[in-house]
Order: structure tokens, then sequence, then C-alpha cells
């Protein structure tokens, strides 16, 4: 994954509107967790800023849960991926997996590289594989068919809306908000009587 003032990324969060969320580690900092607003600049580079350090791990995954609902709730949009490492796996059909037979796409190197002793049957025997490599974030079509490259049948749906799933907190708040309106009496309204003169 990406790295940020020495902080490793472990998880992205990106929104329709290219804005995200990320929550970072750094074991040697005083703070060894934070989360920061990013976005990708023109040149595809990932820049952070607004960090929200802490030494919870779990409060700042929480936090970093919190942020994306909160900035979805205030713009209207939906999560279009989650990165996380290793997350999308790709096969090597033609060839063991070595120097120039994969892509090194600006800001994507492979998180891992497996070999195979042979040629074996992956994805169920769906097709044969000299090894695989795993990215953080997906290949192009154009890497994948130079590069003769398959991806994983559990990869996430590249270019779908991926599901994004609200805080216990926030599912406990809707859930209450659309009790109270079920249970919310309906009284019907009544007129005023005339008096006007006749």
């Amino acid at each position: 994954m990406d790295k940020n003032q020495g902080y490793a990324i472990l998880k992205v969060v990106m929104l329709e509107n290219g804005r995200g969320f990320a929550l970072g580690e750094c074991p040697r900092a005083p703070e060894p967790f934070v989360t920061w607003a990013c976005y990708d600049d023109e040149h595809g580079r990932r820049q952070y800023e607004w960090g929200h350090y802490g030494s919870d791990r779990e409060a700042l995954a929480r936090e970093l849960t919190e942020r994306v609902e909160d900035y979805q709730q205030q713009f209207s949009v939906k999560v279009a991926w989650v990165e996380e490492p290793g997350l999308y796996k790709y096969y090597s059909t033609q060839r063991p997996v070595d120097i120039g037979t994969f892509p090194k796409p600006p800001h994507n190197a492979p998180d891992e590289i497996v070999n195979y002793d042979q040629r074996v049957p992956v994805e169920g025997g769906a097709f044969l594989a000299w090894g695989h490599l795993t990215y953080t974030r997906p290949l192009s079509e154009k890497d994948m068919a130079d590069y003769e490259l398959r991806p994983s049948k559990d990869n996430p749906a590249v270019g779908k809306r991926m599901e994004w799933k609200p805080s216990i907190s926030r599912q406990m708040q809707e859930a209450g908000r659309q009790a109270q309106e079920r249970q919310a009496p309906s009284t019907p309204k009544r007129e005023a009587p005339d008096r006007g003169e006749r």
C-alpha cells in the first residue's frame, strides 16, 4: 500500500466524486494510527490532508467509517470502491511471474508476487496459471491484456458501486427514526367552525 509521512495506508474508501478517506499506521509514531481525507491529483498521485491521529486502532477504524458516512450525508455521494492491501488478485496464465512479465502502473506496485511450482488449475479449475500477483488498486483492461493476466472472480467489481455498510450506531439511529415514523399517530385535520355571519 501507499505510505504517507511514514504511515502505511491500511485502507482507503473512495467516493464517486473523487474524494475519499484513509486509515494509516506507523508503529513507531507516538500516535500510531491516523485517518486522512484524500484525493488523487491530476498526475494520479494520492494526496492526504486533514489528519486525525490517535493510539487506538479500533477507535480510528470507527472514525474512518464515521468520516465516510458524514461526508456521504453532507454531499449525497456513494462509495465507489474500497482499497485494502492485496485486494485485487491477477493470475499469470502464460508464464511464471518474472521481470518484465507484469505491469507496474504508477503508484500501484504489486503487494505480493507468488509463483507456483508448475502451471496449475485455479479459480475452481476455470483455467490454468503459473502464479498470481495482488495489487491495491485494480489494473486497467489494457494492462491485463498486454501481460495476459486474468482477474480473480473474488475481486471487487471495478466500475460498479461497492456496498458500504454503515456503522452499527448509524444503523440503530436509522432503525429508531423509522420506528418513530411508524408509531407517530396520524391525527385527522379538523376544520375550524364557520363563525361567519349569515
